[in-house]
């Protein structure tokens, strides 16, 4: 009787809290993610080109990118958060909820993303990029044909860590109302005494880390 009570229970946890707050989690982490890398690629390709070993190098330039570059990535993401809530509730509307968190998850992990592409391309053989320069390559050309298309494994592995890295964020975004797996770990969860809910979301979050390194490592093996 208790095992059906339970497995009963345990149901209605699954269709009232646990399945929307995966699909919460998956459309901050997606969306968060998709804007990152797409900030992170512009700011590595000016960090490419002006580093002082750059393809313009331009000291002041690159002084002021990494700067900014470094700042941001020092704040805790949950400082962050509350950090630019007012900015987030001007531009949204709101502070709390999933698309709240969207845009200082946005903040975070993009100079992360930043400086896993850049690592990525210096890692380029320089010797390509000098007999791409002896064929007349463009500085354009040397990035998106040489240097992006020699990096992509590298850029793949460092965004499956990125993307696992900020998976953990969005649970700490569900900590200031973001919603999401996490917080119904921490609020029906951990704060209810319900080790039901707490123990299962903790599965979950461990099962998607599990599938976004396995598409990460496939992703990976497809392009070496």
């Amino acid at each position: 009787m208790y095992n059906s009570d339970f497995w009963s229970e345990w149901l209605r946890y699954c269709k009232g809290l646990i399945i929307p707050s995966i699909w919460s989690t998956l459309r901050m982490l997606s969306a968060s993610m998709i804007f990152a890398f797409i900030i992170g690629f512009a700011l590595a390709i000016l960090l490419i080109l002006w580093g002082p070993k750059g393809l313009k190098p331009n000291k002041k330039g690159y002084a002021v990118m990494d700067f900014f570059i470094n700042t941001i990535r020092s704040f805790p993401i949950i400082i962050l958060i509350v950090a630019i809530s007012p900015i987030t509730r001007m531009l949204l509307g709101t502070s709390i909820g999933e698309k709240a968190a969207i845009l200082p998850l946005t903040i975070s992990a993009s100079p992360f993303m930043a400086r896993i592409i850049e690592n990525s391309l210096l890692s380029v053989d320089y010797q390509l990029i000098e007999a791409a320069r002896s064929f007349g390559f463009s500085d354009v050309q040397i990035i998106f044909k040489v240097m992006i298309k020699e990096a992509i494994p590298s850029i793949i592995s460092g965004t499956t860590l990125s993307t696992i890295t900020f998976l953990t964020a969005t649970t700490l975004a569900g900590a200031v109302g973001a919603g999401g797996i996490g917080a119904v770990a921490l609020n029906y969860g951990y704060q209810s005494f319900n080790n039901t809910i707490l123990y299962t979301s903790v599965f979950i979050l461990l099962i998607m880390v599990q599938l976004i390194q396995m598409i990460g490592n496939f992703m990976y093996k497809k392009n070496i």
